[in-house]
């Protein structure tokens, strides 16, 4: 029987797999000659004191003991089998394919943008100025938003499915087996793709479809059941339909709304996104200049309560930077990512605060749900509008936006196209501004250094989630009003980063397995 311990070591110490595995056999008693197979459950810094920590728990087999199984999915070929139809090729599609192609049904996703290939070409024209394309940008193409960011695994929804299942099939599909044990996994920028990439080839290879430039214009129903969708005249059947768009679909909304679709409005954030440079939060986070030979770049989570309005971090990236993250050039959006070294000069996190009903009650007459989704709309607009668009973004420094004084230049930027100077409430409305501020200004007297002008404000960082929901019922997972039709993921308002939305899709998927044969 394997044996599990849990170690406390200095950096330098944990850096080294022959300097714990020492200790571990030191620990246990064993020769090292003895040791068949050592490795990490789970990895994790403690930097709550002067000098940081790393927490290893370790499990060591011993010759003769029973190993570990590899990690292996089964895929069955789906050829001739039921049909399911997903809209949206991001985690929630592909997880819901997969799950499907395993359970014995077709799926057949329909994409409205590009493969992982082609979409990097059309983001590499977004940073040099050359303008979006409508469908294959940061937002849509294969992987949906999340194959262009930090790749960041964490979810706090570990409940509503199988967390480990869900690390363990991007680690058969080509993830680092890290991400298993890591406190914080994270895949980066630059494996995401592949990663993305194998998994298409699997669906395909076991009979089931991707159709991209496939985007998608309405629903088909029929005495209230969803039988189908339409790409422009093209009517694509299915026994269900899994509504998978992602956050920035805001079409879908608008045509479902138009259809007479019950939606609900719900809550979601707004704000900026703030760098720093990567050596400062080391220093901060570390109490050190000399940890990061041994340790990653320094990450941190910021919470508070600003007259009654809650203000946190959001994807925080550590060795990151800053990306357009719009769908359209009359519209400011920023995001941020990382690739897997965390090696940039640069860190950066979105810093937002809730958005109440209250704060868009003037459009609540004309748009009715969809109120909340022209508020936002409005915000990038006017973000834009006062650069110039274009993908350049209103930034300050943050030491002047604190202080409420004004900046006359910028700090270096990892930004792309460019930002330029805007004082913060020439692109925050009040409550936005004040609640922000007050944010700032408390972290900075619980964090030396935080507050500098050595960091800016870039904004504007709207799409941490969409202000609408997809309703659907607890049990049977379907739209309360039209059997078949299965919201699932971010753009229906049940996930928030890339794991959540894979549990998510996988959740329906076993759903429609369950009653669709």
């Amino acid at each position: 029987m394997s044996k599990t311990l849990n170690l406390t070591l200095s950096p330098k110490q944990a850096a080294s797999t022959e300097v714990w595995l020492g200790i571990a056999v030191r620990t246990l008693g064993v020769r090292r000659e003895q040791v068949a197979l050592a490795r990490v459950l789970k990895r994790s810094v403690d930097a709550r004191h002067a000098t940081p920590k790393v927490l290893l728990t370790v499990e060591i087999f011993i010759d003769g003991e029973q190993m570990p199984e590899e990690i292996h999915f089964d895929y069955p070929d789906v050829n001739g089998r039921t049909e399911v139809i997903i809209v949206g090729g991001g985690p929630a599609g592909l997880f819901a394919a997969l799950r499907l192609i395993e359970l014995g049904l077709k799926p057949i996703i329909l994409e409205r943008g590009k493969e992982v290939a082609e979409r990097r070409r059309d983001i590499a024209l977004i940073h040099r100025g050359a303008g979006v394309e409508a469908d294959s940008n940061y937002a849509f193409g294969e992987g949906g938003a999340g194959t262009f960011s930090d790749g960041k695994l964490f979810t706090r929804s570990k409940k509503r499915g199988d967390y480990n299942r869900a690390l363990q099939t991007l680690v058969f599909h080509g993830a680092s087996p890290e991400i298993l044990f890591e406190a914080h996994p994270h895949i980066g920028t630059d494996c995401l793709p592949k990663i993305i990439e194998r998994i298409r080839k699997q669906i395909i290879a076991s009979g089931g479809e991707i159709r991209f430039g496939a985007k998608v214009t309405d629903v088909e129903i029929r005495r209230g059941k969803a039988v189908g969708v339409w790409i422009g005249d093209t009517l694509v059947e299915g026994a269900a339909v899994v509504l998978a768009t992602g956050h920035s679909a805001d079409d879908i909304y608008e045509m479902l709304h138009a259809k007479g679709v019950m939606l609900e409005a719900k809550a979601w954030a707004m704000g900026v996104r703030v760098e720093h440079p990567q050596a400062l939060i080391d220093r901060i986070q570390y109490h050190s200049d000399d940890m990061r030979e041994w340790l990653p770049a320094a990450a941190y989570t910021l919470t508070a309560q600003v007259g009654g309005r809650g203000v946190y971090s959001f994807c925080m990236c550590p060795g990151g930077v800053i990306v357009p993250a719009m769908t359209d050039y009359r519209e400011c959006v920023v995001n941020g990512m990382s690739a897997s070294a965390r090696s940039s000069r640069w860190a950066n996190a979105g810093i937002v605060t809730e958005v109440r009903p209250d704060d868009f009650a003037h459009l609540h007459e004309e748009w009715g749900v969809l109120a909340g989704l022209k508020f936002r709309q409005q915000l990038e607009q006017h973000a834009a509008s006062i650069v110039g668009g274009g993908g350049t973004a209103p930034a300050q420094r943050l030491g002047d936006f604190v202080a409420g004084r004004i900046s006359v230049d910028l700090p270096r930027t990892s930004y792309l196209p460019k930002a330029v100077v805007r004082q913060g409430g020439e692109w925050l409305p009040d409550f936005m501004e004040s609640a922000l501020r007050g944010g700032f200004r408390y972290w900075g007297s619980r964090m030396r250094g935080f507050v500098t002008n050595e960091a800016q404000i870039i904004g504007l960082e709207s799409r941490t989630s969409t202000p609408v929901r997809i309703p659907r019922t607890k049990d049977r997972l379907t739209h309360p009003m039209i059997e078949g039709l299965y919201p699932t993921g971010e753009g229906a308002g049940y996930a928030g980063g890339i794991i959540s939305a894979a549990l998510d899709g996988t959740r329906i998927a076993e759903q429609i397995a369950s009653v669709v044969r």
